[in-house]
């Protein structure tokens, strides 16, 4: 049974090996709350994961170091597992889904551990994980459901408690509530009147499925760029210290998960990974009654695909009116795209891109349509561009953007 005093226990264990990461005040992310982050994304592999599983392996027997452990993971337990292993010189195995980041599978062969990747999601992992544990003895290190692991991560609650001791709210991200558990049973058995929440990506909401219908359950399928919570089966020991310690349990959308990482850029120059966005979005959206609170939200990870950033980077400058697509359709008559461009300009917008279309058999034979990307300062100076537009004669076409 989880207690305080193995969460304690865990943080002295972990007090040389773990950072004791800051916590920093974002008063720009959100008016009206005193929001602080948690800068586990600056933790040692770049997550909180380290925390779990290297007080998890740091308790095994002699007999069990020497088997080796064996891990599922989407990438971050999976580094924090590789490292904990080779540190102690034990010998490591790593399920990952092959869809997983190949900056983390890059990143967990580096540290030391073996990969084998399993077609499919985190479940699909977690299953070929358990079936190679079954053959070779090796000692399984959940990545959630484990009352040591979820100890080792309790160890932040102590942190934020030391570093933030008036406190009023932490946001904490939810995949199979490892995380969760272990903060809200640490600071809620320290202060009782601090509200916990949880914050999935609608595509994975496994938990809140679970947290809402007051029974476990698990979902069919997940669909979300934040791998590190993309997860179909929620822990069952997690899901009950959830049930007593957590207030409440909400969700964001892909796009507003986007929002918050390019916030966490451009303010407070921060890289987050999907997962680890989630608190903010959830404090940048609303979606929480946290106005006039003190409140940390709890960045659990930055390790994010290049790839993956750049897409995200997009889609959060198209949600925050950072950058558009209009489409035009205009006479094909000299004057016409100087007049365009002059109210463009005028308005203080910037043209990126300019593709010019008299091929689509749709438009009158004298026309043709003209697409424009903007970078524009927010969503008030694009409906201004379109007044303006508008008020010189032009037809917007806004469902061909």
């Amino acid at each position: 049974m989880l207690t305080l005093d193995k969460i304690y226990h865990a943080a002295f264990v972990l007090k040389d090996i773990a950072r004791k990461t800051d916590l920093i005040a974002a008063p720009q992310l959100c008016e009206g709350s005193q929001v602080y982050l948690k800068t586990e994304n600056l933790q040692v592999t770049g997550s909180f994961k380290v925390r779990g599983a290297y007080y998890k392996i740091s308790q095994l027997t002699e007999e069990e170091r020497a088997k080796g452990v064996i891990a599922c993971s989407a990438g971050n337990h999976a580094q924090g597992v590789a490292l904990a292993a080779t540190k102690m010189g034990i010998k490591s195995i790593i399920c990952m889904p092959d869809g997983a980041p190949i900056m983390k599978v890059e990143n967990t062969k580096r540290l030391g551990a073996e990969v084998r990747l399993a077609k499919g999601t985190y479940d699909d992992a977690h299953d070929l994980a358990v079936k190679l544990q079954e053959e070779t003895g090796m000692t399984f290190i959940h990545p959630y459901d484990d009352d040591l692991v979820i100890a080792g991560q309790g160890s932040i609650g102590l942190e934020i408690l030391e570093q933030l001791p008036d406190v009023e709210a932490v946001i904490v991200p939810i995949g199979g509530g490892g995380l969760i558990s272990g903060v809200a049973l640490a600071m809620k058995s320290l202060r009782p009147d601090i509200k916990i929440y949880g914050v999935q990506a609608a595509g994975a909401a496994s938990m809140f499925n679970a947290f809402k219908a007051k029974s476990y359950q698990t979902l069919n399928a997940v669909s979300t760029f934040a791998d590190g919570i993309a997860v179909k089966t929620p822990g069952e020991n997690t899901f009950n210290i959830i049930e007593k310690y957590v207030d409440e349990i909400i969700t964001v959308s892909e796009d507003e998960i986007a929002a918050a990482i390019l916030a966490l850029i451009e303010k407070q120059k921060l890289i987050a990974e999907g997962a680890g966005a989630t608190p903010v979005a959830a404090a940048l959206f609303n979606k929480l009654p946290i106005q006039g609170k003190k409140v940390v939200c709890l960045v659990s990870g930055g390790n994010i695909d290049v790839n993956i950033l750049s897409r995200v980077i997009t889609r959060g400058q198209v949600m925050s009116g950072r950058k558009t697509n209009l489409m035009i359709a205009l006479e094909d008559k000299p004057g016409q795209l100087l007049h365009v461009s002059d109210i463009v300009s005028s308005c203080g917008a910037n043209v990126i891109s300019v593709h010019h279309d008299r091929s689509d058999a749709n438009m009158a034979i004298t026309s043709c349509f003209l697409k424009l990307g903007l970078e524009t300062r927010d969503n008030e100076q694009i409906e201004q561009i379109k007044s303006r537009l508008r008020e010189e004669g032009f037809n917007l076409v806004s469902e061909r953007v």
